[in-house]
């Protein structure tokens, strides 16, 4: 599995912190950023010969959102790749055809999240978007919190916003996702994502969806209707006209429990372990680890940076 990113530098931005003393929680997919910081910047050896560069770039751009204003933070990785869902469809995603230069940043890049003092989630049995929606559940619950942004363009974490209060926000594109954002985006509401993405299918997760079945035919159905077990079995029984729906409606009838094998796959699992509280992902400063970590990224900045931003913390 290779992927093909480029990387752009973000603007400057103010990080918002809330309104009326209330707190933003920003959660992070740190697996793509460090596939973001791979492809889109020069590589970088340290002394003993370690690619790093991806690392070092994560590490500096989480840093300059604490330094933006961020104050609750959490990042979820992809400790290895394979999942629970390899279990359940033997196409899922593996590894294979990862370039090793990059799986060997995953280990370094939680070590030095941890050194820079931000809760990491990483992942074993789950995926990291798993642990990304069930870590905005829980901020979400929590009265205190005022808005949850998911940090990551995945079309997989539109299934958890929810308006006004969890919102998706592509950093690269300086783009916010509400619930309007993703039904412009995919015609459907975020709590028909899953559906979606089981008609259409997901080649960057290794499932195909069902043949014939586009992204606008399948936006037109769900959005009528939904979820797929509320689809009529019939296109007769349809209330609204969909281009080729009688052969839409035979392929689904046809591999309806494929259709819904695949949805299985693109939900994600709330109960991925992460916090309990929303005071654990509040940041208060590095640890004594960090001395190291900038040492082997050559990134001595970080440790007078991060220091300086602690003070008050």
């Amino acid at each position: 599995m290779v992927r093909q990113l480029v990387y752009v530098q973000p603007r400057s931005v103010r990080w918002p912190l809330g309104h009326d003393g209330e707190v933003d929680v920003h959660l992070i997919d740190g697996t793509y950023e460090l596939f973001r910081q791979f492809f889109g910047r020069p590589g970088h050896l340290n002394g003993a010969g370690e690619e790093v560069g991806a690392v070092r770039g994560v590490l500096r751009s989480v840093l300059s959102m604490i330094e933006e204003g961020v104050t609750h933070v959490g990042v979820a990785t992809d400790h290895v790749v394979e999942s629970f869902r390899n279990d359940l469809y033997d196409g899922y995603k593996t590894g294979e055809g990862m370039d090793p230069l990059i799986l060997g940043q995953f280990g370094l890049l939680e070590e030095g999240l941890r050194a820079l003092g931000v809760q990491v989630f990483a992942m074993v049995e789950y995926e990291a978007d798993d642990a990304l929606a069930a870590a905005a559940k829980v901020a979400a619950a929590d009265s205190r919190v005022d808005r949850v942004l998911i940090c990551t363009p995945d079309k997989d974490l539109a299934q958890s916003v929810v308006a006004g209060r969890v919102l998706q926000f592509d950093r690269r594109k300086q783009k916010m996702f509400d619930v309007d954002d993703v039904i412009e985006k995919f015609g459907v509401r975020p709590e028909s994502i899953p559906d979606w993405l089981g008609l259409v299918g997901d080649t960057a997760d290794g499932f195909p969806g069902l043949p014939g079945w586009g992204a606008k035919s399948a936006a037109a159905v769900l959005f009528r209707y939904g979820h797929i077990e509320d689809i009529p079995t019939a296109a007769g029984q349809w209330d609204i006209t969909v281009r080729g729906g009688a052969k839409l409606a035979k392929t689904l009838a046809d591999h309806r429990d494929e259709a819904l094998l695949f949805r299985t796959l693109a939900t994600l699992a709330l109960d991925a372990p992460t916090v309990d509280s929303v005071d654990d992902l509040r940041w208060t400063g590095p640890t004594d680890q960090l001395d190291g970590i900038a040492e082997r990224v050559d990134a001595r900045d970080l440790v007078a940076k991060a220091n300086t931003l602690a003070v008050g913390r």
